[in-house]
């Protein structure tokens, strides 16, 4: 199935809940609402048509201009040789969506990556903490408003650029 298809057989089962197919410069995209995901990726893994064994991806992008935090999964169906990218946008000031780590297995650090990193509430996450940041790190370093700290227990956060090589100069 291509995408036009499989938004097609969505907006059948969901309604609006789906969007239309959307083009970028390199893929296209169905964007979902973020209180129905789990449900939308329940049907694209189990649906004998769609069959997306595995989540491939899950990333997050702040757009603060849009006031929303997006969350991007990118699926792949090994039975029948396709991909798919779904798109949520959660509101940036209390960004929440429901878990997928119910749908596939994968979904669980993934999620936790991007709520480590960009603060995205997954709702139902069966263990929702950082993965790579300690517990005590304040903020989320992916926020285009993200303020690093000038130091962290007493150890600076400030490196040199690298770029910034000092070479001798010749007459």
């Amino acid at each position: 199935m291509d995408t036009q298809a499989i938004q097609r057989k969505l907006e059948a089962a969901f309604g609006g809940v789906v969007g239309p197919v959307a083009s970028g410069r390199v893929e296209s995209w169905i964007e979902v609402d973020p209180d129905r995901i789990d449900e939308v990726a329940a049907m694209l893994a189990g649906d004998a048509d769609t069959r997306f064994e595995c989540l491939s991806n899950l990333s997050g992008v702040d757009y603060p201009a849009h006031g929303h935090i997006q969350v991007v999964y990118n699926l792949i169906s090994y039975t029948h040789g396709h991909e798919l990218t779904l798109k949520v946008n959660a509101d940036r000031d209390s960004p929440e969506v429901k878990t997928l780590s119910g749908v596939w297995a994968a979904a669980n650090w993934l999620e936790r990556e991007v709520f480590d990193l960009l603060g995205v509430n997954f709702v139902g996450h069966p263990d929702l903490r950082r993965i790579l940041l300690p517990d005590d790190w304040v903020g989320n370093p992916l926020r285009k408003d993200y303020v690093e700290a000038p130091d962290y227990h007493g150890i600076s956060t400030i490196r040199e650029s690298m770029l910034r090589i000092d070479l001798p100069v010749k007459d």
